[in-house]
């Protein structure tokens, strides 16, 4: 027969317990005096009463505010005790040693301690840099690596280059300004007034510039000194391909300054369509794009690549250049439009030839002033150099 809970008495129950399951005295007292029923009871009602109390502290500490001034600290305007002037109130030696403010309070006010090691900012430069042009090194990348622009690398150091931006060469010594602009040397008969105008600014941003370490009520100028002139702008020069009459009277000289491959002129022959082709059979980059001082793009090409005819017309340089441009193949299309082609490890034509657009011209090299195979294509119209962005079709 089932025994009932009534029949479960004290007596009946095990005396043993693991030792991990001990109770406390309190639940044994409360257990003998109450049961075991009502024993749970009261310990239920026990842990609300504790949840209870705890949330009513929290409540009483989230409007308690502390004291608004601590012993030693002057009252508040209207609340200040009538001692003689002169008189301190003693500060008692267990009043706390630091401040708090008498609008602090825990619900609201968070401290921000001050941080003992905060980094400096750096400041900016203002002084010139030297840097030695290493092997593989161009004009962009030498910008990108001091954070200027190519252009205040080639203003910066005309002389060295001698204004041709594709003279570059290892061991140069450039000078690097620290901020985009111009840097000038000053010249014999040099005028603050003058250099300003050649540069597009005001004489102010000249002597302004704590670089320069100019006098602003007497600013005074010497031969050889450098200026930074901060935002300022020259003028890029480039070496011009001649172009040599399509028709009519060949030139008597060719300047063999310009190297071997200038043609004499005086030629007729193919036509061009308008419309141009890519050049190679890769349509990306591997080097400088069409910048103000870089008058073509650097086509990806390996070496021996063919290279072809962007568009018909009549071969106007076939071989070597003296300007950087290594062995060249320049294209008259008889409309206004002519095409370069630098940098080939050969040419396949000659001096007035006719050529069909996607002919075979030259192979791909890295002649001239280049770190690396690549073709150098320019387009120009009516002798203006435009971006062959402009004319080639989609890659």
């Amino acid at each position: 027969m089932a025994e009932s809970p009534e029949d479960f008495t004290r007596e009946d129950a095990p005396t043993s317990r693991p030792e991990n399951q001990r109770e406390s005295a309190w639940q044994t007292i409360a257990e003998s005096l109450l049961g075991v029923e009502a024993r749970n009871h009261v310990l239920r009602y026990a842990m609300h009463l504790v949840v209870l109390g705890i949330g009513g502290v929290a409540v009483w500490m989230a409007g308690m505010r502390l004291p608004e001034r601590w012993p030693g600290a002057p009252a508040p305007i209207g609340q200040q005790s009538a001692a003689p002037l002169g008189v301190e109130t003693p500060v008692p030696a267990s009043a706390a040693v630091f401040f708090i403010p008498a609008d602090f309070s825990l619900s609201a006010d968070i401290f921000r301690l001050a941080q003992i090691h905060t980094d400096a900012p750096s400041r900016p430069r203002n002084e010139i840099k030297s840097y030695t042009v290493q092997a593989g090194d161009t004009i962009f990348g030498i910008a990108q690596k001091f954070g200027l622009t190519p252009e205040t690398i080639i203003w910066g150091n005309r002389i060295v280059l001698k204004d041709d931006p594709h003279s570059l060469r290892p061991g140069m010594e450039f000078k690097i300004p620290p901020v985009n602009g111009v840097l000038y040397q000053v010249q014999q008969g040099d005028t603050l007034k003058g250099i300003a105008d050649g540069t597009h600014v005001d004489v102010s941003d000249i002597v302004d510039w704590p670089g320069n370490q100019l006098e602003a009520d007497n600013p005074q100028i010497t031969v050889g000194q450098f200026l930074v002139i901060p935002g300022g702008t020259g003028k890029i020069y480039q070496w011009q391909p001649p172009t040599p009459p399509r028709r009519g009277s060949p030139r008597t000289t060719v300047s063999q300054n310009d190297g071997a491959g200038a043609c004499a002129g005086g030629y007729s022959g193919a036509v061009g369509t308008g419309y141009f082709i890519w050049p190679a059979d890769t349509h990306y980059l591997s080097g400088t794009d069409f910048t103000s001082y870089h008058a073509g793009i650097d086509i990806a090409a390996s070496m021996g690549q063919a290279l072809y005819a962007a568009d018909s017309g009549v071969v106007m340089w076939a071989g070597a250049n003296n300007y950087g441009y290594g062995n060249m193949v320049m294209i008259d299309h008889g409309n206004g439009w002519t095409t370069l082609y630098g940098h080939l490890s050969q040419w396949n034509v000659s001096c007035g030839e006719s050529v069909k657009q996607g002919q075979v011209i030259g192979l791909a090299g890295s002649t001239g002033r280049s770190s690396g195979p690549h073709l150098h294509f320019e387009v120009a119209y009516n002798g203006v150099r435009i971006s062959p962005w402009s004319v080639l079709p989609a890659p």
